[in-house]
């Protein structure tokens, strides 16, 4: 069992917690949430849900592997907890808060490691895809731990921080956000060295209601710096100066115009971006200018490390597309081209991604599939009627509109489209339309599953 976790001594005295021990273990190798996470030596954390309860899975935890479980003190009875526990000979810490247990546990967990190199990466847009990049440099030089997928949120975070181990000597972490507060709580978890935001956009709007709101939200990433620690901050972005002002910590703008090292960029259309550093080629794979402004970003990073221009150039050549980030799809069986840009949507991501589309030299037609952005509350129709008027002086030779938030983009389009609310119809009507040739963008929020569409696009990609 790794040393590097807690004991679960230590654990019950610094969460102030009682402790139910039914065996001679007093330590745990991982932590889990979700049952089915479980490892051999886990601590499961029963954390309550809108759908389900953790605590009703705790048996099923213990089954699974867990040597011990973190449970709600007020529950104790109702799930029966103790006994349980008592008969699969596990331990039990009986906390008043779970989620916040997990949090606070997470971050005394951290704070046991003095040498590592915390980097937190928050923004509306392009914080996953920042972290991938800053990720894949800085381990060109140096050990290096981050969020697995979009182990970002109130839980995931905490989780991320978990496999933290005394070899580390960078961790990358993004963190992101569906409600007010969340930013500081995981903010705080950290502690970040170095805190970076990648710009202030739409996202998630309908919690905070205005992009204001959501700056102020997003700032609070710098809260936990101390003097010594690093802000960076976007320097084109419309909401700069608001974010650099009140920071504890040495604030520094970064963006293409403050690298001297950057001696020129060349799209390469589809096939991403050439970018000449410090006098060497590199052939960055991402395609479009907000993935150069995500390699900026994370190159600004990687310089707070330090790391070698070497780095840079072997981190930045080795980098892929990530599912649904503007993945292109080509040499398929129908003869088409695909760009998967539907793991999110809010109008500035949808903005840019029919922006690099249009800037696309093609031979044959442009097809873009659009679907709803979502979480946008009450700016939802007027953010949808002003992509319908982009998408009019767009280069699409046809739009198709995909949802029920996306109507209101209908009624502002002047050039041709297909409009439905129907899955079937929409992959009916594509079938029929899209031919070989076809240069085809599927673009649109998560809960809206434009992926579906891919195997019809493709002939089986």
């Amino acid at each position: 069992m790794s040393t590097d976790l807690f004991g679960f001594d230590e654990l019950t005295r610094l969460l102030n917690c009682r402790c139910f021990s039914f065996c001679g273990i007093n330590g745990f190798s991982s932590v889990a949430i979700d049952s089915r996470a479980v490892r051999e030596g886990s601590l499961f954390f029963a954390l309550p849900g809108n759908v389900c309860d953790g605590h009703g899975f705790v048996s099923d935890a213990f089954n699974a592997g867990a040597v011990g479980a973190v449970v709600e003190a007020s529950k104790l009875d109702s799930f029966n907890l103790v006994n349980i526990a008592k008969d699969a000979k596990k331990v039990l810490l009986a906390v008043e808060n779970t989620l916040k247990a997990l949090q606070d546990s997470a971050r005394l967990y951290l704070e046991k490691f003095n040498n590592i190199i915390k980097v937190g990466i928050t923004g509306s847009s392009g914080k996953t895809t920042v972290k991938e990049i800053t990720a894949a440099i800085i381990s060109c030089e140096k050990n290096t731990v981050m969020n697995k997928g979009n182990l970002n949120s109130e839980t995931g975070l905490p989780l991320s921080v978990f496999e933290v181990r005394s070899s580390c000597e960078v961790g990358v972490f993004e963190l992101g956000m569906n409600r007010r507060g969340e930013i500081s709580e995981i903010a705080n978890v950290l502690k970040p060295n170095i805190a970076l935001v990648t710009n202030i956009g739409s996202a998630h709007i309908e919690y905070f209601g205005t992009k204001e709101k959501i700056l102020n939200e997003k700032k609070c990433i710098y809260n936990y710096l101390s003097h010594n620690d690093i802000a960076l901050v976007p320097a084109n972005d419309e909401y700069s100066k608001e974010l650099s002002s009140g920071i504890t910590g040495n604030v520094k703008f970064y963006g293409s115009q403050n690298f001297k090292e950057l001696e020129g960029v060349r799209s390469l259309g589809l096939d991403g971006t050439e970018i000449i550093w410090a006098g060497e080629k590199i052939n960055f794979a991402l395609p479009g200018k907000h993935c150069l402004d995500d390699a900026m970003a994370a190159i600004a990073i990687a310089r707070e490390i330090p790391v070698s221009n070497k780095a840079i150039k072997q981190g930045l050549e080795s980098v892929k597309p990530l599912f649904g980030r503007l993945e292109i799809l080509r040499d398929c069986d129908r003869g088409t081209t695909v760009i998967r840009d539907c793991y999110n949507a809010n109008p500035e991501s949808t903005a840019k991604s029919i922006e690099f589309c249009d800037s696309v030299i093609w031979q044959g037609r442009k097809i873009y599939v659009i679907a709803d952005m979502l979480e946008l509350g009450e700016k939802s129709k007027q953010a949808h009627m002003e992509l319908g008027s982009l998408l009019s002086e767009s280069n699409a030779d046809k739009v198709f509109l995909f949802g029920k938030e996306i109507e209101a983009a209908a009624a502002s389009i002047k050039s041709a489209f297909f409009y439905t609310d129907n899955f079937n119809d929409l992959s009916s009507a594509l079938n029929s339309y899209v031919q070989k040739g076809d240069l085809v963008l599927l673009k649109g929020s998560r809960g809206l599953a434009l992926e579906r569409l891919t195997p019809m696009l493709t002939g089986g990609v």
